[in-house]
C-alpha cells in the first residue's frame, strides 16, 4: 500500500517539486497540499495521510503552531523543512519539540541541480517516518495556544575547566506522551563508570532532552552525546540543551577535557573521539563513512580508552549506528542500554543493539535518566 503524503508549503514552486519528486516513487501517493498552517490542519483531517512534509514560514498559521495542532487532533508523522542557518536550527528544534518527527534542509539550488540525489534522500525519509511511531492516539503534545503570538522567520533558506558551575535552574519539562506498557529490565547495578556515552539519530533531539533533563547538577560521571545532525545545528542544540538541564551541555571542542557533570555534544560533520587522558579529539568528517558524527566511532574510542568503566546508550534512530562500537564495549567489559521499542520514533539503532544481544538492559524513554542518575557513582 502507498504511503500518503500531505505537501505542506506556501511557495508554489516548491510545492510542485515536492509533489513530483514524492510521485515518481510508485510506492509514494501525494494525496493533497496546503498553502499555510490552517490548511494543513483541515486538510490532514479531511484526508488522513500517512506523512506531512512541512514549511515552516508561512501566512495566516506557521509550521510549528499547525504541527502543535495536528499533534492534539490528528496525531502523524511530520516532515519539517529547515534552512541550514542557526536561527534555521532554532526553529527545527522548536517543531521538533512540538510533535515533528525529522528534517530535511532546504535547498532549492539544489533540487533543480541534483534531482536524483533529493529525490532518493526524500523518499527515504518519508519511507522511513511513515513507520515512525509518532501516530498513536495517545500522544500528548504541549496545547496550542488560543493565539499564538508570532515566532521570528528563519533566515532565508539555502536540501542540500574544572570550577565549579553555578547553581542552574530546575529544567523545564518536556512534553511526554501518555504511558505505554512495556517490557523493562530491573533497575542497574551501581558502578564508577568514568564515561556515559549516548548515541542517537531520528528521534534523539527530544529523547535526549527527556533523558538529560532528568539528571542532577553533580551528576558524577562525564558524559558524551552523539547525534546525527547537520553542522549548522549541533552548536544551537547544545545551547538549548544547557538551558534546559541541571547539567552543563556544550558542542565538543577539540581538547576539550571531559569532567562530571559536563555533556559534550559531538560537533556535526565531524567526528568525535576520547583518550585515555580524558581528552577530546576533534577530527574531520571522512566521506567515506555516512554519518558524520558517527556513534560507532565514539563508541569505539571509548573502548579503546576506559575499558570496562564505560556504560553505552543507544537510543532511537533509523540504521545500526553503535551497534559495531557497543560490540567493541562489550567485549571489553562495558555496559550497554538500549531505548525499547514502544518509546522509539524509530526502532532501529537500539533494534540493531537488542538484535545482536549487546543489550545489558532495555529500558522505556522516561526511566533511562533516572536510571543513570541511580547507576553512576
Amino acid at each position: 500500500m502507498a504511503v500518503k503524503v500531505l505537501v505542506v508549503d506556501d511557495s508554489g514552486f516548491f510545492r510542485r517539486r515536492v509533489s513530483e519528486i514524492l510521485s515518481a516513487d510508485p510506492s509514494i501517493q501525494v494525496v493533497g497540499t496546503a498553502t499555510n498552517g490552517k490548511e494543513a490542519i483541515d486538510q490532514a483531517l479531511a484526508l488522513k495521510p500517512d506523512v506531512i512534509t512541512m514549511d515552516y514560514e508561512m501566512p495566516m498559521m506557521d509550521g510549528i503552531t499547525a504541527v502543535r495542532h495536528i499533534m492534539q487532533r490528528c496525531p502523524t508523522p511530520v516532515l519539517m523543512f529547515s534552512s541550514l542557518t542557526h536561527e534555521g536550527a532554532r526553529v527545527t528544534l522548536d517543531a521538533l519539540d512540538a510533535g515533528a518527527v525529522d528534517f530535511l534542509p532546504k535547498n532549492f539550488e539544489d533540487i533543480s541541480r541534483n534531482p536524483e540525489k533529493v529525490k532518493q534522500l526524500l523518499c527515504e525519509k518519508v519511507h522511513s517516518i511513515s513507520r515512525s511511531n509518532r501516530r498513536f492516539s495517545a500522544y500528548s503534545a504541549p496545547a496550542p495556544a488560543a493565539a499564538p503570538a508570532p515566532t521570528p522567520a528563519p533566515a532565508p533558506s539555502s536540501f542540500g575547566s574544572s570550577a565549579a558551575a553555578p547553581a542552574r535552574p530546575a529544567p523545564t519539562p518536556i512534553p511526554a506522551r501518555a504511558p505505554v506498557a512495556s517490557a523493562s529490565s530491573p533497575a542497574p547495578k551501581r558502578k564508577a563508570y568514568k564515561l556515559v556515552a549516548i548515541g542517537t539519530s531520528t528521534g534523539g533531539p527530544v529523547a535526549l532532552q527527556r533523558v538529560l533533563t532528568q539528571l542532577p547538577a553533580n551528576f558524577p560521571a562525564p558524559i558524551v552525546l552523539i547525534q546525527h545532525m547537520p553542522a549548522a545545528f549541533t552548536k544551537a542544540f547544545a545551547e538549548r540543551l544547557d538551558k534546559l538541564c541541571r547539567i552543563s551541555v556544550k558542542e565538543a571542542e577539540d581538547g576539550d577535557i571531559l569532567r562530571p557533570g559536563l555533556a559534550l555534544l559531538a560537533p556535526g560533520g565531524k567526528q568525535m573521539m576520547i583518550d585515555g587522558r580524558g581528552a577530546v579529539k576533534i577530527l574531520p568528517g571522512d566521506e567515506r563513512l555516512n554519518y558524520k558524527p558517527c556513534v560507532d566511532i565514539t563508541f569505539g574510542s571509548a573502548a579503546k580508552s576506559y575499558g570496562d568503566k564505560v556504560l553505552a546508550v543507544v537510543l532511537t534512530g533509523m540504521g545500526a549506528d553503535g551497534r559495531e562500537g557497543a560490540r567493541l564495549l562489550k567485549q571489553g567489559g562495558s555496559a550497554v542500554w538500549a531505548q525499547d521499542e514502544a518509546s522509539c520514533v524509530i526502532y532501529g539503532m537500539p533494534m540493531a543493539i537488542v538484535k545482536a544481544d549487546l543489550a545489558d538492559a532495555i529500558y522505556g524513554l522516561d526511566d533511562i535518566g533516572k536510571h543513570l542518575a541511580e547507576a553512576c557513582i
